[in-house]
């Protein structure tokens, strides 16, 4: 379960290598975002994410993995 605001790094699972729904590198440092009108993260296991500020995509929860001790 990943929480909005968090800081995560981007290790694409099969679901997102095979069907990606963005262009970043694993190992990306990524944040979950709440989107206005959007559903919240977790709703169908996957988050949108923002990536150097910028809408980065939609992708697997277990993609991202929790940066231990940081943001």
């Amino acid at each position: 379960m990943v929480k909005a605001n968090s800081y995560y790094t981007f290790d694409p699972v099969l679901w997102d290598i095979m069907d990606p729904k963005t262009d970043l590198e694993p190992g990306s440092i990524v944040q979950v975002k709440k989107l206005p009108g959007c559903p919240p993260p977790n709703t169908m296991n996957h988050a949108h994410i923002y990536h150097n500020g910028k809408f980065a995509g939609l992708v697997h929860v277990n993609s991202l993995i929790k940066i231990k001790g940081g943001k």
